[in-house]
């Protein structure tokens, strides 16, 4: 009988920490763990293996057309600046991340997510310098997605308005989020985008915009939660997703609720 209430309750707590881990994103993948980096495929192999919900990833276009993985707008090779979006793929492959890895292709990235078992990807979008590069650079990864049927393992948000209007044009049925804070749930549905993604800041100022957004059928994801009040108060704000760099605080955080 023992034996069987241990069983009952391992399981309870396997159930419960699955539950968890479904409104949990970790930021640019989970980094913060040994062998990984920002970004990294490690990372993403990393976030898959703890069951998290999603996974988070930034997309940029090289000057060649090619769409690589970085999160910020510039790189350092051989102590000198470059700009992603000005550089050809050959001198961006020169770049290590700080695991080792070399700065992934998103074929590559793509690849390797096909293997995941768990996670979602989180594709960001990266604004541009011209419409017409953020097109293309829609175009080319939201048809590496389709190739691989992983349509519906995909979310994708941008800071830009144009983006997440080319994401829905794109795909009608993908989920698509805006990320910049400065408009409400009421005009995202006009635009018949699936919810925001904001800093928590945004919704400290503006609680009621959670529950707007449910009352219209939206999502809800807030970023880059990382202390345990804040991570806390986004919980009592009842929001549906939570990107973070501290997964496993956030999942240690939820079950004590």
């Amino acid at each position: 009988m023992k034996r069987k209430y241990l069983l009952i309750a391992s399981t309870l707590v396997l159930a419960l920490t699955n539950i968890n881990a479904q409104v949990i994103i970790a930021h640019r993948g989970y980094w913060k763990t040994t062998g990984s980096a920002q970004n990294s495929i490690a990372s993403l192999m990393k976030a898959d293996s703890i069951a998290l919900y999603g996974s988070e990833v930034d997309f940029w276009l090289s000057s060649d057309g090619v769409p690589v993985v970085n999160h910020d707008a510039e790189v350092t090779l051989n102590g000198e600046k470059l700009v992603v979006q000005d550089t050809p793929l050959a001198t961006l492959r020169k770049v290590t991340l700080s695991n080792g890895e070399t700065l992934p292709t998103v074929e590559e990235y793509l690849d390797a997510f096909a293997q995941c078992k768990h996670v979602k990807l989180i594709i960001e979008f990266k604004s541009h310098k011209s419409k017409e590069r953020e097109d293309l650079l829609a175009e080319k990864v939201m048809d590496m997605v389709r190739q691989r049927g992983l349509q519906e393992k995909v979310e994708y948000i941008a800071f830009g308005v144009n983006f997440v209007q080319q994401a829905r044009k794109l795909d009608p049925k993908a989920p698509v989020f805006y990320l910049n804070g400065d408009l409400s749930p009421q005009v995202l549905a006009t635009m018949g985008l699936s919810g925001f993604d904001y800093h928590y800041n945004v919704l400290y100022k503006r609680p009621e915009w959670v529950k707007k957004a449910h009352e219209l059928g939206q999502k809800v994801n807030v970023w880059t939660v990382n202390k345990p009040e804040d991570i806390q108060k986004v919980i009592d704000l009842k929001v549906d997703f939570i990107t973070t760099d501290e997964p496993l605080l956030v999942r240690e955080i939820l079950q004590k609720q």
